[in-house]
């Protein structure tokens, strides 16, 4: 049988790969602290369950292809908060924002074209480019500049004749990196001058730890025709199950384009919207409890790395990830290996291999992600794990 050139480019997501294994190390005994995969512990706020289940209707419809207008008036009262005046054409429903994601990419991109991206990123934007016959060319960073991207001759110097446009997480993951407005607006103008768009993937915009103004690539008006924004309820409202994600960008005739891929698909999931336009109602005391949460969970992961030699890490600003230079030779080894062969007590601890996060060969292989999502307590034992898991991988 013959398969796609373009999927078989694609590799599986480190986040996940190390599933088997982890299930290998359970049907041993073991009890793992999972550090690996940003699925947040925090309460989904209880509107949800409860729209959803007080939804009555005789048959269970398709919902409309842009999406339900309940939700549609939810997001545009959002993004009103954030002084972002919206019209219903300029949003529409996804599948998560990784459908929002593949939708806006299928539109902009053909095969040979390139996005820049700055590295590390999130592997599944792999996937995603290469399914349309792109690639991404990486802006590099490093840990010891806190991976810093937001500088016009770094930038500009990656761009060439199959550049179509920029794609910032803001904040990111997984490095955690916020964005000033002055580096957004820095992004928004090269974007306009090389006549690129700007793709803002701003998911985790709530959680920023400085108590920064929400910020959105979509606050600059002069730049409408060029700026594309994908967010979603996953990680904002601890739904990630929801799978409810949304496209927004001033631009008509892009978005006459994924009202194609929109069409396509039929529609996204109706009691999932349903349930998400109900979460839009959460007032700012939900958000200020859960930022100092996270806020709190950083602090003890930055804490304990610096009480082990050898890391280099920065702190990061938002989002609820940590990128880190570990003292070790290989990291997907070193998971391998907490995994098959290492224990303390009957535990050990998983995160994602950093390797996978960057485009350039070779890069990021001694570097880790780490999810803060668990709680103190539980957050203290895995970092305490990892510490003795260096030195006992070292040690060997």
């Amino acid at each position: 049988m013959k398969f796609s050139s373009k999927i078989e480019k694609c590799g599986l997501s480190p986040m996940r790969k190390f599933h088997p294994y982890a299930l290998a190390a359970e049907k041993k005994g073991r009890k793992i602290y999972h550090l690996n995969i940003g699925q947040p512990d925090i309460e989904t706020p209880p509107i949800f369950f409860e729209a959803v289940k007080n939804f009555h209707a005789p048959v269970l419809e398709y919902a409309p292809s842009p999406g339900i207008p309940e939700l549609i008036e939810a997001i545009r009262g959002y993004y009103a908060k954030l002084d972002i005046p919206l019209e219903s054409g300029d949003i529409l429903a996804a599948t998560g924002g990784s459908e929002a994601l593949e939708m806006v990419l299928e539109c902009i991109l053909d095969d040979g074209d390139e996005i820049l991206i700055p590295e590390p990123f999130y592997p599944n934007y792999n996937t995603f480019v290469r399914v349309t016959g792109a690639k991404i060319h990486p802006i590099h960073t490093s840990p010891e500049e806190g991976y810093h991207y937001a500088d016009r001759a770094k930038i500009e110097a990656e761009i060439n004749e199959h550049t179509r446009a920029i794609m910032v997480t803001n904040p990111g993951n997984p490095t955690g990196v916020v964005l000033t407005p002055e580096e957004m607006r820095l992004i928004v103008d090269i974007a306009k001058e090389h006549n690129l768009f700007v793709i803002g993937d701003e998911v985790y915009r709530e959680f920023v730890y400085g108590g920064e103004k929400l910020a959105t690539m979509l606050q600059f008006p002069d730049a409408a025709e060029n700026v594309v924004v994908v967010d979603s309820v996953s990680k904002r409202f601890s739904a990630c199950g929801a799978r409810v994600g949304v496209l927004i960008s001033r631009n008509k005739e892009l978005m006459a384009h994924a009202m194609k891929y929109c069409q396509g698909r039929l529609c996204s999931a109706t009691l999932d919207q349903v349930g998400a336009a109900a979460l839009y109602t959460v007032g700012p005391d939900y958000f200020a409890a859960v930022r100092d949460e996270y806020k709190r969970r950083r602090d003890t992961c930055m804490a304990k790395l610096a009480e082990i030699p050898g890391v280099v890490c920065k702190c990061p600003k938002g989002a609820f990830y940590i990128m880190a230079a570990l003292p070790v030779d290989d990291a997907e080894k070193f998971q391998m290996w907490l995994l098959e062969e290492f224990e303390d007590h009957g535990d050990t601890v998983m995160f994602a291999p950093g390797e996978g996060f960057y485009g350039t060969p070779g890069k990021g292989k001694n570097e880790v992600r780490i999810a803060y999502v668990l709680k103190q307590a539980d957050l203290e034992r895995a970092m305490d794990l990892l510490a003795l898991g260096i030195k006992a991988y070292n040690a060997r």
